[in-house]
């Protein structure tokens, strides 16, 4: 089965599949990886935390892939001005923007002629996006781990709704991790998926074994979880949150954002801590390193996996998976192409 769309027209990929940004986990190595497995990877700038650094990192993937994305994530991404610099120099294939609004850098972005890519937790600020000149729009769903939105909606009411609004190649998250999921995506009108707690589970992914065991033994109906990734906030701290959002410094109220979204202790890392990604982290509550813990970073995605591979297994897996289920439709249904 062919696979050509226009966005992997734009992407420059085989597979409409895009390995999602994330924290602490998009290094050139792992973006490599999804990159010659056939979806496109993700290098996210904030783990390089220098332009300097991001540069190497961007020198290093052209030495084994021609096609990848660049992260630079609004509000959590260091030294942005200097990260934007070496996007631009460089002439990285596709940049992706994410967490807050990027208007203050669209002149930029569209004067450097690179291909540019925002996420958006809402369907208003994908739309938003496109009408401000982006290349695609990735829009997550509110199954997805991370920073959310209090007008967030589930994943394919999402999908349904924005395909109706937004002309541009359109990218689905949140919850997705599986063939029958991406087959389900690209039927409901999305051009291509967008894999993040899923492609962690694999070898190549720089987290800890711990986690991606606590993401096979996971069930996604677990209450914590529930509560967790789609639970509203508590309203009081969220109308704290909102009234700090002027008089604190964007980083840090971006942060404070992602501990009232997934109720979590909002606590500064100390010198030595580690962080959720590494062994004996702390700081999600249930000790995520504790034999038989089912915490983690992830999200309901955790539903579709059971054993730790390969990037490329993964990628093939999923592949196979949504060409099987199409071709069962078409003949169940006597269509022909």
């Amino acid at each position: 089965m062919k696979w050509d769309n226009r966005l992997t027209e734009l992407l420059g990929c085989k597979y409409p599949i895009m390995q999602g940004a994330l924290t602490g986990v998009g290094t050139w190595e792992f973006a490599a990886a999804c990159s010659n497995a056939g979806a496109d990877g993700c290098i996210t700038a904030a783990v390089y935390k220098t332009p300097e650094k991001l540069r190497e990192a961007i020198k290093q993937i052209r030495t084994v892939t021609s096609h990848f994305t660049v992260n630079v994530s609004i509000g959590a991404c260091p030294n942005i001005d200097g990260m934007f610099d070496v996007c631009f120099e460089e002439q990285i294939p596709v940049l992706e923007t994410a967490i807050y609004r990027p208007d203050e850098y669209v002149d930029r972005i569209k004067q450097s002629g690179v291909k540019w890519i925002h996420k958006g937790a809402t369907v208003g600020f994908c739309k938003h996006a496109e009408d401000m000149g982006a290349d695609a729009v990735v829009l997550i769903g509110i199954e997805g781990f991370g920073i959310k939105n209090i007008r967030q909606i589930p994943t394919f009411t999402s999908l349904c709704w924005a395909r109706d609004q937004i002309g541009v190649p359109l990218l689905i998250g949140g919850g997705i991790g599986n063939g029958r999921t991406m087959a389900a995506a690209l039927a409901a009108g999305a051009d291509g998926v967008y894999i993040g707690s899923a492609i962690m589970a694999t070898h190549e992914c720089p987290i800890s074994e711990r986690v991606k065991q606590n993401m096979i033994l996971a069930q996604p109906d677990e209450p914590y979880r529930i509560r967790e990734l789609i639970a509203p906030p508590d309203p009081e701290a969220y109308a704290e949150l909102m009234a700090k959002r002027d008089s604190m410094d964007l980083n840090k109220w971006i942060r404070l954002v992602e501990a009232t979204f997934l109720k979590l202790k909002d606590k500064k890392k100390s010198k030595g801590e580690k962080t959720i990604w590494e062994e004996g982290a702390e700081g999600l509550g249930e000790d995520p390193f504790a034999e038989g813990s089912t915490k983690g970073p992830f999200s309901f995605a955790c539903a579709y996996i059971n054993q730790i591979v390969s990037v490329q297994t993964f990628i093939d897996n999923m592949v196979k998976e949504a060409e099987d289920l199409f071709q069962t439709f078409a003949r169940r249904h006597q269509l022909t192409s």
